[in-house]
C-alpha cells in the first residue's frame, strides 16, 4: 500500500496529518513571490514540514485509508503501524527514507529528524494552474533617454514671407507659438514617457496570461472523493467586447467552477463562468471589464476585501 499516496491527498485539505507513532506533517501557506534580481514570479503555496513530536492517533489518515480500500478502520490502523515500523528500519539502516511528493526524512549526528520537503507539488488548491514564470525586465532608462533626446532636438522653424506690413504681426505670432512649444516640450516628452511605460506593462501583462494559458494544462490536482453535479446558467454578454477579466480561478473539473460560482453569488458578487478553454478548463471570473483602469481597481479592491490572489486575465472572448 502507498502510504504516501493517501498523506498527500489529506494534505491538500488539510494543515496537519499525522502518521500515528511517527509525526506529523504541518502545511503554512506562503504568499505570491516576487525575486526581483531574477525577475522571476511564483504563486501561492503550501509549504510542508515535519513534526516528529506530534505522534497521538487523531484518526485522520486511518479513516482516509479505510474508506479508500473500503477495510474496517482497525485494520487501517494496523497497516499504518506496518509501514512506521519499516520507516523506522529504513532509518536506522540507511539513514534516510523518501516519502513521494512529500520530502525526505534523514537521521543527523544525533540521531534527530531532519525533514527536507519537495517543492514539485504545490498543495494549496487555490493556486491550482499557477506556476512559475520568468519576465523580461522592464527597460524603463532607455525611454525615458529617447524622450530627454527628443526634448533637446525640438526644432523651431520659422518660414519668412514677402507681404504687406502685416507681416511683422505675423512673425510675432509665429515666435509666441514657438516660445509656447518651448515651454511645454517637457509636457509633451514627459506624456510621451507614461505611454511607453504603459505599452511595456501592458505588453509584459498579455505575455505572461499566454504563457499561464499554454502552461495550465500541464497542473495536476487530485482528490478521490466523490462530488455531487452542479447545473449554472452563464451570461451569453457578460463578457462581450471587454479584454479585460478578473479571475476567481480555474479549475480543472466543473464541479469546483460551479462551487466557486455559487460561493461568490453567496456573498453578493456577480462571478461569471465562462465555458472551457482549447485546455478544457472551466474559469470563474468576478468580472469583465472595458478597460484595463476599471478592471486594476477592481482587482485591487478584490484583493484587498476577498481574495488575496484574485488575478488579472487579458483577453478578448467572442
Amino acid at each position: 500500500m502507498k502510504m504516501d499516496q493517501y498523506i498527500s491527498q489529506l494534505l491538500y485539505r488539510y494543515q496537519c496529518v499525522t502518521v500515528p507513532g511517527f509525526g506529523a506533517f504541518l502545511t503554512e501557506i506562503q504568499s505570491a513571490q516576487l525575486h526581483e534580481s531574477s525577475h522571476s514570479f511564483y504563486p501561492p503555496k503550501k509549504l510542508v514540514s515535519f513534526n516528529p513530536y506530534l505522534k497521538n492517533n487523531d484518526g485522520l489518515l486511518a479513516n482516509h485509508i479505510a474508506q479508500s480500500e473500503k477495510m474496517s478502520y482497525e485494520v487501517a490502523v494496523s497497516i499504518i503501524e506496518n509501514q512506521v515500523a519499516t520507516w523506522k528500519s529504513k532509518l536506522n539502516d540507511f539513514g534516510a527514507i523518501t516519502i513521494k511528493n512529500i520530502g525526505e526524512i534523514s537521521l543527523n549526528n544525533e540521531r534527530n529528524f531532519v525533514f527536507s520537503p519537495h517543492d514539485q507539488v504545490n498543495y494549496l488548491t487555490s493556486s491550482f494552474g499557477l506556476t512559475n514564470y520568468n519576465s523580461p525586465a522592464v527597460k524603463r532608462e532607455v525611454y525615458k533617454q529617447e524622450v530627454e533626446a527628443l526634448e533637446e532636438k525640438a526644432p523651431i522653424v520659422f518660414t519668412p514671407e514677402k507681404r504687406s506690413s502685416n507681416n511683422f504681426m505675423k512673425y510675432a505670432a509665429i515666435f509666441v507659438l514657438g516660445a509656447g512649444l518651448l515651454t511645454s516640450g517637457g509636457f509633451f516628452g514627459n506624456e510621451y514617457y507614461k505611454n511607453k511605460i504603459q505599452q511595456e506593462t501592458l505588453a509584459v501583462q498579455t505575455k505572461v496570461q499566454k504563457q499561464v494559458e499554454q502552461k495550465i494544462q500541464e497542473a495536476t490536482f487530485v482528490i478521490d472523493i466523490p462530488l455531487p453535479n452542479v447545473t449554472l446558467s452563464v451570461g451569453e454578454n457578460a463578457t462581450e467586447n471587454k479584454a479585460y477579466h478578473v479571475v476567481a480561478g480555474v479549475y480543472q473539473k466543473e464541479f469546483y467552477a460551479n462551487k466557486l460560482f455559487a460561493e461568490l453569488q453567496n456573498l453578493g458578487y456577480k462571478p461569471i463562468r465562462l465555458e472551457p478553454n482549447k485546455y478544457g478548463m472551466f474559469p470563474v471570473l468576478y468580472g469583465s471589464f472595458s478597460s484595463y483602469t476599471d478592471a486594476y481597481n477592481a482587482m485591487m479592491e478584490i484583493k484587498k476585501s476577498h481574495n488575496p490572489e484574485a488575478w488579472m486575465m487579458i483577453k478578448e472572448i467572442k
